[in-house]
């Protein structure tokens, strides 16, 4: 351990005890520093995270804080797992597209309520207990598919990761509506107008054919759940087994 009570070496939080074998009870549970750092997190941000505010909130000192979590990264782990738990696993349809287009809109609601969750998915390693449910079942799902098990864990990163993407936007966008000094509907109404001038132009048929007499931002905008689905979809119907 270094001077500050930290693991010199590489330690995985979730190999590392709750409590010793003997001695008191811990004053706080991993349960709720996780809902601490989650309520801050949803709330205030990702950046308002920090060792010093969860310990506040579940009043604690700041130093005795690290005797549960070593590093603010397993923190974060930690947070990652305990929103992980909101998955509704349900059993297996015998459909594996259906169900993984299922698990992806589930995906999409768990990151628009926890906005902070796409930018720790991707710096957080290590397979948690809600991680490791979560990908249990979704090979539970994939039975049906004819490729190897490594494969499958493939497909489940791809639709994780156009999850993340599609939801990123969507998060971005919103930020960005919520910091213009007019309406967002103006604001399209407005690329919609100039959008079109482009088009009437005749220099751009192909795009004139595809975006037809409706703004493909406003289209999006209109129907985000058919949209989502069709992304998916399109990554599903793409996985040939062959």
């Amino acid at each position: 351990m270094t001077a500050s009570g930290r693991p010199a070496q590489p330690e995985v939080i979730w190999a590392r005890p709750q409590r010793a074998g003997r001695g008191p009870r811990p004053a706080h549970s991993r349960e709720s520093i996780a809902a601490e750092a989650v309520r801050i997190a949803d709330a205030e941000g990702i950046e308002a995270v920090s060792m010093r505010r969860v310990a506040a909130g579940i009043g604690a000192g700041t130093m005795s804080l690290y005797n549960y979590v070593p590093r603010k990264e397993d923190l974060y782990e930690l947070m990652v797992d305990a929103v992980s738990g909101e998955y509704a696993l349900h059993p297996p349809t015998g459909d594996w597209r259906v169900d993984l287009l299922a698990l992806a809109h589930q995906t999409r609601a768990l990151m628009h309520r926890h906005p902070w969750l796409p930018r720790l998915l991707s710096p957080v390693h290590g397979f948690s207990p809600n991680a490791l449910r979560y990908l249990e079942h979704c090979l539970d799902c994939l039975a049906p598919l004819e490729v190897p098990d490594g494969e499958k864990l493939e497909l489940v990163a791809a639709v994780n990761g156009t999850v993340a993407t599609y939801v990123a936007s969507e998060l971005a966008m919103a930020e960005r509506a919520r910091s213009l000094p007019w309406s967002e509907a103006a604001e399209q109404d407005a690329r919609a107008a100039y959008l079109g001038s482009c088009l009437a132009t005749g220099q751009y048929p192909r795009l004139a054919a595809a975006f037809g007499a409706s703004h493909p931002v406003a289209a999006a905008a209109a129907e985000p759940d058919a949209v989502f689905a069709r992304w998916v979809s399109r990554l599903l119907g793409a996985w040939d087994p062959a």
